[in-house]
C-alpha cells in the first residue's frame, strides 16, 4: 500500500537534507582550502602553521560563539568587536590605574561585556528596536567609550606573568585555542541540552509561536545578547593578554569576521537554524583562507575583499535553496 507524506513530514525532511547541504558544503571548502594551500605553500601543512592558525584564529572563535546565539534568533549583533575592545580597556584600567589585581580586572572585562550585551538586550525586546540599529548604535557608543576611557592610547603595565592566557602553551596546544574549545563545548551543551538553547532555536524559527507556547522571549532575549556580551568579554581579555595592554582599536572590523563565520558554517541570517559545529567550520575556513593568502604575501585588502565575496556567495546559496522548496 503506497502512503504519502504529510506536509509536515515533507517540510521536516527538506529542512534535514538543506541542512546536511550547508554542513557538506563548509567542510568541502574547509577540505579544498586544505589541499590548495598544502600545494602551494610549501610549509602550509606542518605542525608549527596549524598551531598558528589556531592561536590566530582563537578570538574570532570566541567571538563567533556569542553571535551564533544572536543569529539563532534571527537577530544580529554588530557591535561584539567594539565590546571586544571596551573590556580590554576596562581590564586595563582597573589593573593599573586603579591598582587592583589581576584576578579582579578578568571579571571586571566580562560583567563589561555582560553589561553591553544586557543594554543590547533590553532595546531590542523591551524597547522593540531592530537589532541592526540597536547594535549598530552600540558600536559606535562602544568605540567612542573605549577610545575616551583610554585616550585612544593604548594601556599599557599590565603584568608580564598575564600573557600565559594569550600567548602561553597547555602543552603543545595554545592556551587561546584551548579557551576557544572550551568555549565552544560549553555553548554546544547549552544549545543542545538545556530548555535555554530550546528556546533560542524556538524564538529565531518562529518568535510568535514560542510566545504563544508560553516563552518569556522578552527575557530570554535578553539573555542571549547578554550571552553574546559576555563571550565578547572573554575575547577581550584574550586579546589583552596577547597584546599586554588594554586596546582601544584592534577589534576593529572584528565583528564581520565573527558573523561571517556563522553564516559561512551554515547559520541563516533570518534565525532558527545554527549550531556550534556550524560556526566552528566557519571559523576554520576563515582562519585557514586568512593564513594560506598571507602566506602567498596577499594583502589584507584584498582579503578583506575576498571575505566579503564568500559571505555574499554563502547567503546566496542559501536563500537560493530556500526558493527552492
Amino acid at each position: 500500500m503506497q502512503t504519502t507524506s504529510s506536509p509536515a513530514r515533507t517540510r521536516v525532511q527538506s529542512l534535514m537534507a538543506g541542512e546536511s547541504i550547508q554542513r557538506l558544503l563548509a567542510l568541502a571548502a574547509l577540505v579544498i582550502l586544505l589541499v590548495f594551500f598544502s600545494i602551494v605553500v610549501p610549509h602550509f601543512a606542518s605542525t608549527n602553521n596549524y598551531i598558528d592558525i589556531l592561536t590566530a584564529t582563537a578570538v574570532n572563535g570566541v567571538l563567533a560563539t556569542g553571535v551564533t546565539f544572536v543569529i539563532i534568533t534571527g537577530g544580529i549583533d554588530l557591535s561584539v568587536g567594539t565590546t571586544m575592545t571596551l573590556c580590554s580597556v576596562i581590564m586595563g584600567l582597573v589593573v593599573t590605574n586603579a591598582g587592583l589585581p589581576l584576578w579582579l580586572g578578568i571579571p571586571a572585562a566580562l560583567a563589561g561585556g555582560a553589561l553591553v550585551g544586557l543594554v543590547n538586550g533590553i532595546l531590542i525586546a523591551k524597547l522593540k528596536l531592530p537589532p541592526f540599529i540597536a547594535t549598530l548604535g552600540m558600536l559606535v557608543a562602544a568605540r567612542g567609550l573605549a577610545l575616551t576611557l583610554s585616550g585612544g592610547l593604548p594601556i599599557a603595565g599590565l603584568p608580564h606573568e598575564f600573557m600565559i592566557i594569550g600567548a602561553g602553551y597547555w602543552g603543545p596546544v595554545p592556551i587561546p585555542a584551548v579557551i576557544a574549545a572550551v568555549s565552544f563545548v560549553v555553548a554546544f551543551f547549552v544549545l543542545s541540552r538545556t530548555r535555554f538553547g530550546r528556546y533560542v532555536y524556538a524564538m529565531g524559527s518562529n518568535e510568535e509561536a514560542a510566545i504563544l507556547s508560553g516563552i518569556n522571549v522578552v527575557k530570554y532575549k535578553i539573555l542571549v545578547y547578554v550571552v553574546s556580551g559576555l563571550f565578547a568579554g572573554i575575547a577581550g581579555v584574550v586579546l589583552t593578554s596577547r597584546v599586554i595592554s588594554g586596546q582601544p582599536t584592534l577589534g576593529e572590523v572584528q565583528e564581520l569576521y565573527s558573523i561571517a563565520a556563522v553564516v559561512i558554517g551554515g547559520g541563516k541570517i533570518t534565525g532558527g537554524v545554527g549550531g556550534i559545529g556550524r560556526t566552528l567550520m566557519g571559523v576554520l575556513v576563515l582562519g585557514m583562507l586568512s593564513n594560506g593568502l598571507n602566506l602567498i604575501q596577499i594583502s589584507s585588502y584584498v582579503q578583506n575583499i575576498v571575505v566579503g565575496a564568500i559571505i555574499v556567495i554563502a547567503v546566496y546559496i542559501d536563500l537560493a535553496r530556500e526558493r527552492r522548496r
